[in-house]
């Protein structure tokens, strides 16, 4: 099986160069790891104390992004590396400024996981979440580098365990320490043969805790809400921009507020979003062209920024609840002791089940039951505010995954 996967690497590297031609996302992949190893070299020399993080793409990053800061506080004078697989995770944080090195991680090949280890030399690697690469486990285990995966989660269908799992059993021999997010993924591995493992939680949520720390002050968003009730809508899609036009153009009064943050900021999909809205509209784009208290819904067509809008919310909407994938990052508002509503696809993450359960977190799957939930906000029965505390209590009491892991470390 294992010279089959190397095989298989090496056909997927050439198909890959193919799309290219006509996938701009395939191209940032293709062409962003051709500078990988110079950039590497440039970077680091043979006398470096290495630290390489690893991770999928940009959610993971966010996972991680706590250990990363701890140990650049706590050891200075070591280099961190920080790879990606995705270009989703590398082009939004290639300029990230809390490690030395921020580059594509090269196919998983024996070559480039050689070369890549010659190169970083790192005395650990921490993976995040869930990126297994036989080649480079395999390498990391004979360099006999400590290797450890935090947030990991694991689930039954996965091939480590199934019948035909065992050449992908032998690439998590390399691993350490296993940090996990629950019991579920601890009881996974012990029926393994791994006991090398702690229960230590969620690191995104020491993440989003120490949002609220920060300064989140953003003016022209406070010109715009002007004291007055708003609804934030975050990392929207079509489906979930549908119900909540319906809500703002037939429903909401004069006195509700709407910030909405679409995934898709391509200028078309901005310019149709706005023209369906028959309240007065205003874009990020163009907010110095009159008083933003003026206008009652406010589109965000830029990124980076979402987080801090959050905490201006009475109540918050997050997207992706109709697509595929599923809904998008809930913790962000919950954080600030928001009260989030969904749509119906969110059964694959941990955090919005337990939200939901929890009745920090409502569910709608169409235009009526999201009128009928944002009216009772609206009521002084206290539902809002109660359900914003339970939110942001789920999140407080979530915290302390980096601080056990960072304890195993030293």
């Amino acid at each position: 099986m294992y010279i089959l996967y190397n095989i298989l690497v090496y056909k997927v590297s050439l198909a890959l160069k193919f799309i290219a031609l006509f996938s701009k996302k395939i191209k940032l992949f293709i062409d962003g790891r051709k500078g990988t190893f110079s950039k590497l070299d440039a970077t680091i020399s043979a006398t470096d104390n290495v630290i390489w993080v690893h991770c999928a793409s940009l959610g993971e990053f966010e996972q991680g992004r706590p250990i990363i800061e701890k140990l650049k506080i706590e050891h200075p004078s070591k280099k961190i590396v920080l790879t990606f697989f995705s270009p989703s995770g590398y082009e939004v944080r290639k300029n990230y400024e809390g490690v030395d090195v921020v580059c594509y991680l090269p196919l998983d090949t024996i070559y480039n996981a050689q070369k890549f280890l010659d190169i970083v030399r790192p005395e650990i690697a921490i993976f995040v979440k869930y990126e297994f690469w036989p080649n480079y486990l395999n390498e990391l285990k004979k360099r006999a580098i400590k290797t450890i995966l935090v947030s990991g989660i694991f689930r039954e269908n996965q091939s480590f365990f199934k019948w035909y799992g065992s050449w992908m059993r032998k690439s998590l021999q390399s691993f350490s320490h296993f940090f996990v997010q629950d019991q579920k993924s601890e009881m996974l591995l012990k029926s393994i043969n791994f006991s090398n493992v702690t229960v230590s939680g969620d690191t995104r949520f020491d993440r989003v805790f120490e949002i609220t720390k920060q300064n989140n002050q953003l003016r022209f968003i406070e010109e715009f809400k002007n004291n007055k009730y708003t609804l934030v809508a975050g990392s929207t899609w079509k489906e979930d921009e549908d119900i909540l036009v319906d809500y703002i153009n037939n429903t909401a009064s004069e006195n509700e507020k709407f910030i909405i943050a679409p995934h898709n900021i391509n200028q078309q999909a901005i310019l149709n979003l706005k023209k369906s809205i028959s309240k007065k509209v205003v874009l990020f784009s163009e907010k110095e062209v009159g008083n933003l208290k003026d206008f009652q819904v406010f589109i965000i067509d830029t990124v980076g920024i979402l987080t801090k809008i959050y905490s201006y919310a009475d109540v918050a909407y997050v997207g992706g609840g109709y697509t595929k994938s599923g809904v998008h990052n809930v913790l962000e508002p919950a954080t600030f002791g928001v009260p989030i509503v969904i749509g119906p696809n969110y059964y694959k993450f941990n955090e919005a089940v337990e939200l939901v359960k929890n009745e920090a977190c409502f569910v709608v799957d169409n235009s009526q039951k999201l009128s009928v939930l944002l009216n009772e906000f609206l009521l002084p029965n206290g539902i809002r505010q109660k359900a914003g505390k339970k939110a942001q209590a789920y999140v407080e009491n979530k915290t302390g995954a980096t601080n056990k892991i960072l304890n195993y470390l030293k």
